[in-house]
């Protein structure tokens, strides 16, 4: 290549984990241009580095981390100076972000914004309407979950551009990761906040299979040795905020071990976050059998010290317990009174009975009837018991290995390797009692124990995936074939006579099936059908995790409820000038996925001079 053209490429190779609870940036050199910070990418990558990042954890107090925490804290006007706030590169402002908001957060919960990659999935609220602190008071400025998700991104950039002023970050190729149960509308949204952000050079990666590649880029060759033809690898990521599940078939073509992604489990929040409310109620009730009743607000705080107490106590066998102090407001009755301490025996009961209770395989998740009115917040899982979603997820996928492996399981699919990811299973208590879950199920079934994967760092293993991950589209590695994660059907009116009180029966067409790759398009049927124009029309869409046989244009006249999820309505008035409002117009459809991973269909008139374009944004 010549050095005119290499002057044009960017200098790095960039990966972004936007995490629930922290957000991590690693990157490499770009494999065709030189480098005066990192040796030239090879197969795989020489290096993958860590960006430090700059940030405020105390008023005045500036460290290097490699991970920013993922919260916003809106200050008080009088709150702080402009010292207090002052970062390496100058700006300062009412909401911070990273360390100090978690600090301040702790003390100030209802000024504090948490978990907002946690609501760009949630198809219930407007995720650009300002309702983050959620329950705070008038006088909190309030914000978007996605402008959360752009102020994070927004901070990597400057922090990226104050280390590296010759090579902005909008100018170099970037993955970000997101939960590979995302939804179109939260990739989408995702994709929005890093655009408005001026990140154009863009690509998503489901966070578990960001996990795989680290682990390959981490064995080097030797993962061959590890895994072989036949294998299936369980991915668990339990997060801050999410539990994300996946499983990765290892096959042979033509003498060459190929990794083929073959399932991945719903959006399932819970996490880290649970189990930090869950070690904060043990606490409120430990106080209340003393005669100290908290407020709600002081709940709050404490759910932020346990998550700190959390994790001390994991991290370090030898520490026996903790102190938490519980914040009041100046009342000489509860004033310097509200102090507890978190034990190591109750972290260990608490997280490891209460959320990996040893439960058989074909007991899943429990459905809880709910009251009629609720408080708005995160659809939540209802039963805790990550050990229930994992049997119901190997349940569910019990098919999932059929089509890549040509062999048939009976009762759950059996994994042969395990790889943990997320901060919680960095915990081996936790990570232990998993993998005596997982290896009982397989030893019923008289199967072979799994075998743990490990060599990655569980907090930076996502974001060094996906750095190199930008180096394997290149051709520099193992590339593990995925595609998108659900078929996806349109609903179709059937032709019938009207019947009082009685919709037409809907069928369900297939527009995008399972493992359709990125940046690919199909047409969906030739059979025409009859499109609305000029006058509001409503798009119903379904997604599915579990047929995975269907093809572009397989249409179902019936289906098990448990087959297809419905998702919301979109409602949409398709224009054309040149006819009638309410008019039928004879199309085809076709589908395409973009780069991204974002789906869009469309509807092409006979004459082929027209189209009309239905984003996937489920939402709208």
């Amino acid at each position: 290549m010549s050095k005119a053209s290499k002057a044009n490429l960017p200098r790095f190779l960039v990966g972004i984990d936007l995490g629930t609870t922290n957000c991590v940036l690693s990157y490499t050199a770009h494999p065709d241009t030189e480098s005066d910070v990192l040796p030239v990418a090879g197969d795989p990558p020489a290096a993958l580095e860590m960006l430090l990042i700059p940030q405020l954890t105390q008023p005045g107090s500036v460290e290097e981390k490699s991970q920013l925490p993922s919260f916003l804290y809106q200050a008080h006007e009088s709150e702080l100076t402009e010292e207090d706030t002052r970062l390496p590169w100058g700006a300062s402002a009412s909401s911070l972000t990273g360390g100090i908001a978690r600090f301040l957060g702790a003390k100030t919960p209802i000024r504090l914004v948490s978990s907002a990659k946690s609501w760009l999935c949630h198809a219930d609220v407007d995720c650009r309407e300002p309702i983050l602190p959620l329950g705070s008071p008038d006088d909190v400025a309030r914000i978007s979950p996605y402008e959360a998700t752009r102020r994070y991104l927004d901070y990597l950039k400057a922090a990226w551009n104050h280390r590296f002023p010759e090579s902005p970050l909008e100018q170099q190729d970037v993955v970000i990761t997101v939960p590979a149960s995302f939804d179109p509308a939260a990739r989408d949204l995702t994709v929005d906040a890093a655009r408005e952000t001026g990140l154009e050079k863009l690509t998503l990666l489901e966070e578990p299979q960001a996990a795989v590649y680290h682990w390959l880029h981490a064995c080097g060759n030797d993962w061959r040795k590890q895994v072989g033809p036949g294998d299936i690898i369980l991915v668990v990521d339990v997060g801050g905020g999410t539990t994300d599940l996946s499983l990765v078939a290892v096959t042979d073509t033509e003498g060459n071990l190929e990794l083929n992604r073959i399932a991945v489990g719903d959006h399932i929040l819970l996490g880290g976050d649970n189990m930090d409310l869950a070690l904060a109620y043990r606490l409120k009730a430990k106080l209340a059998a003393d005669g100290k009743d908290l407020q709600p607000w002081q709940i709050q705080a404490m759910v932020h010290h346990c998550r700190d107490a959390k994790e001390a106590l994991l991290n370090d066998p030898n520490l026996q317990a903790v102190p938490i102090v519980v914040p009041s407001r100046g009342s000489k009755l509860l004033g310097n009174t509200l102090r507890t301490e978190l034990t190591h025996s109750e972290v260990q009961e608490t997280l490891v009975d209460g959320f990996f209770p040893q439960t058989p395989v074909d007991e899943h998740p429990r459905a809880l009837i709910r009251r009629a009115l609720t408080q708005l917040s995160l659809p939540f899982a209802q039963d805790p018991a990550i050990s229930r979603h994992l049997a119901a997820f190997l349940s569910r996928q019990v098919n999932a290995a059929n089509e890549v492996l040509g062999r048939e399981e009976r009762g759950f699919i059996k994994p042969t390797a395990v790889l943990f990811n997320g901060g919680v299973l960095k915990a081996n208590m936790l990570a232990d009692r998993l993998m005596t879950i997982i290896n009982g199920w397989l030893s019923e079934a008289s199967a072979e124990p799994a075998k743990q994967l490990t060599g990655i760092d569980l907090d930076l293993a996502v974001a060094r995936g996906a750095a190199y991950y930008n180096a394997v589209r290149r051709g520099k590695g193992v590339r593990i074939r995925g595609g998108i994660a659900s078929a996806y059907y349109v609903g179709i009116e059937s032709a019938m006579p009207a019947i009082p009180g009685m919709e037409a029966p809907l069928e369900a067409l297939c527009v995008a099936p399972f493992g359709m790759e990125e940046g690919t398009h199909a047409a969906v049927s030739q059979q025409e059908l009859g499109l609305v124009v000029g006058e509001p029309v409503r798009f119903k869409f379904f997604g599915s995790k579990s047929r995975r046989l269907d093809t572009s244009g397989t249409l179902l006249d019936y289906w098990d409820p448990e087959e297809l999820e419905a998702l919301p309505e979109i409602q949409a008035t398709l224009t054309d000038e040149a006819r009638k409002p309410g008019t039928v117009v004879p199309v085809t459809l076709e589908a395409r996925v973009s780069e991204l991973g974002t789906l869009c269909l469309e509807a092409v008139a006979r004459d082929g001079q027209k189209r009309w374009q239905v984003e996937f944004d489920v939402r709208n």
